[in-house]
């Protein structure tokens, strides 16, 4: 895992990983990141909107965007994912965020497979603020069960098509052993986790006990979230975070 690169002035460094996301941010000493909620899932203008509405209102710039968790209606293809990066990734342009060709802001992007959404949009998202003697705090992006930035995610799924125990297996260990590479690249561990989400549709308990409880990954109980990751072909996901401070907004 590549060094962090520090996002000057903006209280923050993060994991350098592909043009969507980083793989990861954690708060510099003097600040600390929150964590907000939306009640429900906001389309991704409006999401931006509001969530340029709680920057302003808490008295930073937008650059202290650092995270989100998205929203999206079904799996992409590779080249529709392709194209909803490029959306997204205007309205960051536009704020901003870019740190020498760098997107630091950290991401998850999953479907659910129960009432999704009628577009992508918003569940949560995090920023930095100043927080004198405030304690770390970090996130960690989604990852599936391929490796990124190798041109494709198809040709580098660990276990492709296999749903059987032992492949979801092969594909949890490889998630979990992400996480933990992001969070080592960060100065982290399990023991510093406030959360940790999975996604799938899958059943997990095989390796529940196994891998992620063994691991310490559900230190604090795991969030199962009946979610397909956000390309097609790719089964399991999971992310997490040490975030003291976390609210929700309500529905307006």
């Amino acid at each position: 895992m590549s060094s962090t690169i520090l996002a000057a002035g903006r209280g923050f460094r993060f994991v350098p990983g592909v043009y969507q996301y980083s793989a990861g941010v954690a708060a510099e000493p003097g600040f600390r990141i929150e964590r907000v909620r939306f009640a429900d899932p906001v389309p991704m203008a409006a999401g931006f909107a509001r969530i340029a509405e709680v920057l302003a209102a808490a008295g930073v710039a937008k650059t202290a965007f650092c995270a989100c968790e998205m929203r999206s209606p079904a799996p992409f293809t590779e080249q529709g994912f392709a194209d909803f990066n490029k959306i997204y990734g205007a309205v960051l342009t536009e704020w901003g965020i870019f740190v020498d060709g760098h997107n630091p802001v950290a991401r998850s992007n999953v479907c659910p497979e129960i009432s999704p959404p009628g577009e992508p949009g918003f569940h949560a998202f995090s920023f930095v603020v100043p927080a004198a003697d405030a304690p770390p705090s970090f996130v960690v992006a989604g990852s599936g069960e391929s490796q990124e930035g190798k041109g494709n995610y198809r040709d580098n799924t660990v276990a492709l098509g296999d749903l059987s125990p032992a492949g979801l297996l092969r594909k949890g260990q490889f998630v979990l052993g992400e996480m933990e590479r992001r969070m080592a690249a960060l100065g982290f561990g399990w023991a510093d986790t406030t959360a940790v989400q999975a996604y799938t549709v899958h059943d997990l308990h095989p390796f529940l006990a196994s891998e992620i409880v063994a691991r310490g990954a559900a230190r604090h109980g795991l969030t199962w979230q009946f979610c397909r990751p956000p390309v097609q072909d790719l089964e399991y996901e999971m992310d997490c975070r040490g975030v003291l401070t976390e609210r929700v907004l309500p529905r307006t």
